[in-house]
């Protein structure tokens, strides 16, 4: 049987923790086509957020597979994967969006347009992909979605953010475009796939695949 492909499945570990829906969509596609490795700051516990009965249960029972234990962000090497997610997690606000190791697994991954997707407040670890001298955001120029800020004021650790996402990427030379309503708004630019919400997160998956499939061809077709 042929090895599957790697996804680095980058996830919050602050108490704001991770969507509980967002992450089991996310896992759940992936994991059919992808070798998926969960990593956090430091190794760290993930919380899930927002789950109901059948996600709780889902939740539990994955906790007990092998590969739900994240491994630390810090010690990945971007050239071992493949594709990089982020599903929603609001924690990553705050312990993603300036996270060094991140920013620079971000940057091979831009370096060599390998997939990357973001969902949520998941695209806020897409902050941490500054240059070397801390002065230029690399996805300047990109066009993505988040949530907009009308969106977020209304959460309790809105206060507290150290970022406001909105005005990150419109401040830092994205090309930003959200929905008005809470429907699905799925962003592709090039290799970067980024959702506004936890209900884009099946089409952005979708959007995933389809991309790395399509660049795996096309790659093989080049090679022929």
């Amino acid at each position: 049987m042929a090895t599957k492909p790697q996804c680095l499945c980058v996830l919050s570990a602050a108490q704001q923790g991770v969507s509980a829906h967002s992450f089991i969509h996310s896992f759940t596609l992936t994991h059919s086509v992808f070798q998926v490795q969960l990593a956090t700051p430091m190794g760290q516990s993930m919380e899930f957020v927002d789950m109901d009965e059948n996600t709780a249960r889902w939740i539990s029972e994955f906790r007990t597979k092998s590969f739900a234990t994240p491994t630390k962000l810090e010690l990945i090497d971007a050239s071992d994967y493949s594709v990089l997610l982020i599903p929603n997690s609001p924690g990553a606000v705050h312990d993603l969006s300036n996270h060094r190791e991140l920013g620079n697994i971000l940057n091979a991954f831009i370096a060599d347009r390998k997939p990357i997707c973001a969902i949520g407040l998941g695209v806020a670890a897409l902050c941490s992909a500054m240059s070397m001298d801390g002065r230029t955001w690399m996805l300047r120029e990109y066009s993505m979605t988040a949530p907009p800020v009308r969106e977020i004021v209304s959460r309790p650790d809105f206060a507290t953010m150290p970022i406001v996402l909105e005005d990150f990427l419109r401040e830092h030379g994205a090309s930003y475009t959200a929905n008005a309503g809470i429907g699905v708004h799925v962003v592709v630019d090039k290799h970067l796939i980024t959702g506004q919400n936890d209900q884009s997160t099946l089409t952005a998956i979708q959007n995933l695949i389809l991309h790395f499939n399509t660049s795996r061809a096309d790659a093989k077709n080049r090679s022929n």
